[in-house]
C-alpha cells in the first residue's frame, strides 16, 4: 500500500522504516529538509495516488492543526488523514467533522511503542469510520505486533482511548519510582542492589512488567541514577485524563496524584522522579535534565 508520512522524528522515521520493511511504499515529509523525501506537502499529495493515505507524526497541538489544515486544502474527497500523534481526542472529533464537510476522511490513531516500536511493533487504537479503519488495515497490521491494533469507536475514540492508556502510564510510573526509592532509602538495609533487585523481580514477579525491564536497564547503566535530574515533564494526556474523571465523576486518585508529583519535580529531585524520567528516557526517548 502507498502513503504519505508527514513527520520523520523519533516515531515517524521509525514506523515509515517498518512500513518499508512490511513491502508498503512510503513517501515521507519533514520540514527539515535533510530527512525529508520531497520539498513540500504539495509535492507528497501530487506523488500519490488517489485515493491517498496520509500519515500525520507530529507534536500534537499547532503543528497536528497547521498539518491537517494544509492538507486539507491539497487533498481531495475519499482521500484519508490518519493522525498518529497524542492529540487531544475533541480536537479529533472536530477535524473529522471538518476534514468530512470536504468528503475527506480522518482517522485518530493512539500510538503506542515509543522508540522501541520499530522492532517490537506500535500498539494502535483507532477511532473513525469502520470502512476506512479497514481499508488502512494492512499498514495497521504492518506497524503492529499480532493482536495490537483495533478499531476502538468513532472519531476521536482512538486518541481518548491512547489518553486513559497514558494516564494508566503516569500511575504505574509512579509506583515503579516510588518503590526504588523506599528501596534506596533503607536505613536498615543500605547496602540493596537496586538493578539486582529489578532483574529478580523482572522474572516471576506479579509486578514484573516491560516497564521493569526497562527500569533494570537504567539501574544497569546508571545505578544510582545520578547523571539524571528527577525533573519529570507532562506531555498533556495526564492532565487531559483527570479532566475527563472530573467530568465524569470518576474518582482518580492515583492518576491525579501521580501528575501532580510531576509538577512537584520541578521544584525538588528525589529519587522517584529520576527513575520516572529515566524509564520515560528508556521508552519514549523523552529527554531528561542532567545533572550539572
Amino acid at each position: 500500500m502507498q502513503v504519505g508520512m508527514v513527520g520523520l522524528g523519533r516515531m515517524g522515521a521509525n514506523m515509515a522504516e517498518r512500513l518499508r520493511h512490511g513491502g508498503h511504499d512510503v513517501i515521507g515529509y519533514d520540514h527539515d529538509p535533510a530527512v525529508s523525501e520531497v520539498a513540500t506537502l504539495q509535492e507528497l499529495a501530487a506523488k500519490l495516488p488517489a485515493p491517498r493515505a496520509v500519515w500525520i507524526m507530529v507534536p500534537a497541538g499547532d503543528a497536528t492543526e497547521q498539518t491537517v489544515q494544509t492538507l486539507a486544502g491539497l487533498l481531495e474527497p475519499d482521500d484519508v488523514v490518519i493522525d498518529g500523534g497524542n492529540s487531544n481526542f475533541r480536537d479529533s472529533m472536530r477535524r473529522a467533522d471538518e476534514l468530512a464537510e470536504r468528503g475527506i476522511h480522518f482517522l485518530d490513531a493512539g500510538t503506542s511503542g515509543g522508540i522501541w516500536g520499530l522492532k517490537e511493533g506500535y500498539c494502535l487504537m483507532v477511532g473513525g469510520i469502520e470502512s476506512e479503519f479497514r481499508r488502512v488495515e494492512p499498514l495497521l497490521a504492518t506497524l503492529a505486533p499480532e493482536n495490537g491494533y483495533a478499531h476502538v469507536g468513532p472519531a476521536g475514540a482512538g486518541h481518548f482511548v491512547k489518553m486513559v492508556h497514558n494516564g494508566i502510564e503516569y500511575g504505574m510510573l509512579q509506583a515503579y519510582g516510588e518503590g526504588f526509592e523506599i528501596l534506596k532509602g533503607s536505613q536498615l538495609y543500605p547496602h540493596l542492589d537496586l538493578h539486582q533487585i529489578a532483574e529478580v523481580w523482572r522474572n516471576g514477579s506479579v509486578v514484573r512488567s516491560w516497564l521493569l525491564d526497562l527500569a533494570a536497564r537504567a539501574l544497569a547503566a546508571d545505578p544510582g541514577l545520578e547523571q539524571i535530574k528527577g525533573y519529570v515533564a507532562d506531555s498533556g494526556e495526564g492532565r487531559w485524563t483527570v479532566l475527563e474523571a472530573i467530568e465524569e465523576n470518576v474518582p482518580a486518585p492515583i492518576t491525579a496524584l501521580s501528575l501532580f508529583a510531576r509538577f512537584s519535580s520541578r521544584q525538588d529531585d528525589s529519587f522517584a522522579m529520576k527513575m520516572i524520567a529515566a524509564l520515560r528516557n528508556e521508552f519514549g526517548g523523552h529527554a531528561v535534565v542532567k545533572e550539572q
